[in-house]
């Protein structure tokens, strides 16, 4: 097992190549989007998953700065993409088996099992945004926490704002530098001395380098929910609040669909109102109203790309039931009609226009869980 992920390590965009190549040619195997398409879906299971432990083993990837004796959290991200990976040839087997109408069962306890993955991840992540539905790490600092610039602003940096005092403060600064350094290794030199005339110190030397010792340098802590309660007051829990809703909306939107049936309105207006009420939610105390009411919530530049990712999900409305068949379906239709008797492209737009219905037709391409 070492040595396959020394392999994947060492021929990552190799191996990237080779995974989206494949994944394309999935797309045309024969049988997809058919009655008996459990094989197909198979293949296509399989590839994701041999994908996700790849992506897995690179971001794994030990570094100088990863301590050893660190212990390495639970792989949360790869259990998400494995569980992607499957859900549609759950759906297919099921529909397979059980019909159009129980494979809703199936569906709704694979997503509640992605809520409860997601909610760990969520927590043991210290309450960060979830990345691309938590199969990316969410690995910058939080930007409300205190950082350098806030411990060092009695003293200004060099490319900051160099205001009158400027030089004072900054050659305060490096005289106190220049201070501790000279102080360091005055203490340095008194502990050598003292260390040649004990004759223990090789002992206690020995046992300082032992590896049975305990580091002394300080673990992390995780947040906990009533921490990131306290800390931030009404912007954090309006925050967890509007993850809460983003993790849940898939489950709510099926059960809906197994009790009204996906042709009925109502599933589908109460997942647009889940999803519009969360990404408001988070608007609210990352916008002016949060700063005036000393509620405001600050996002990373990657947390800020997500907000977006999760608003181009919602096109997906425009391929879900009964939105597809009462609008957009029609729309297609004309399209490849129009382009038909253009050569070339009339047949390639008739191609993906049939891979984009019978996409349609699977709820876990068209869910944007």
């Amino acid at each position: 097992m070492e040595a396959y992920k020394n392999w994947v390590r060492k021929n990552k965009d190799y191996v990237h190549s080779i995974e989206s190549l494949a994944n394309s040619l999935t797309w045309l195997l024969p049988e997809r989007f058919s009655d008996s398409e459990i094989g197909p879906e198979a293949v296509t299971a399989i590839l994701g998953i041999i994908t996700a432990i790849n992506d897995h083993i690179i971001e794994t990837t030990p570094t100088r700065n990863t301590s050893s004796a660190e212990p390495s959290s639970f792989p949360w991200s790869l259990c998400i993409s494995a569980l992607k990976d499957l859900e549609t040839l759950v759906e297919v087997v099921a529909q397979h088996f059980y019909g159009d109408d129980k494979k809703w069962n199936f569906i709704a306890v694979t997503e509640a099992i992605k809520v409860l993955v997601r909610l760990a991840l969520f927590r043991d992540s210290g309450y960060k945004m979830l990345l691309h539905g938590g199969e990316a790490t969410n690995t910058v600092e939080d930007p409300n926490a205190s950082g350098s610039h806030h411990r060092m602003q009695n003293f200004t940096k060099p490319g900051g704002h160099q205001g009158p005092g400027y030089f004072q403060d900054y050659n305060g600064y490096r005289a106190q530098n220049l201070e501790g350094r000279a102080l360091s290794a005055l203490s340095r030199f008194g502990e050598n001395a003292r260390m040649t005339l004990d004759p223990t110190w090789l002992s206690r030397l020995h046992y300082q380098h032992s590896p049975f010792v305990e580091s002394s340098s300080p673990v992390a802590e995780r947040p906990t929910l009533a921490k990131v309660l306290s800390d931030q007051g009404l912007s954090g829990g309006l925050f967890v609040l509007s993850e809460v809703l983003f993790i849940t909306r898939p489950l709510i939107y099926v059960l809906f669909i197994r009790k009204y049936g996906v042709r009925f309105w109502l599933p589908w207006f109460i997942s647009l109102a889940v999803d519009i009420t969360g990404t408001g939610i988070l608007s609210l105390v990352t916008s002016s109203w949060g700063s005036k009411n000393n509620q405001h919530y600050s996002l990373s530049t990657s947390e800020m790309n997500e907000v977006k990712r999760r608003k181009l999900l919602w096109a997906l409305y425009l391929m879900r039931d009964p939105f597809f068949s009462k609008y957009t379906r029609q729309r297609l239709e004309n399209a490849e009609k129009l382009l038909e008797p253009v050569p070339v492209i009339g047949l390639l737009t008739a191609k993906f226009i049939e891979l984009i219905i019978g996409a349609q037709t699977r709820y876990t391409y068209m869910s944007g869980s």
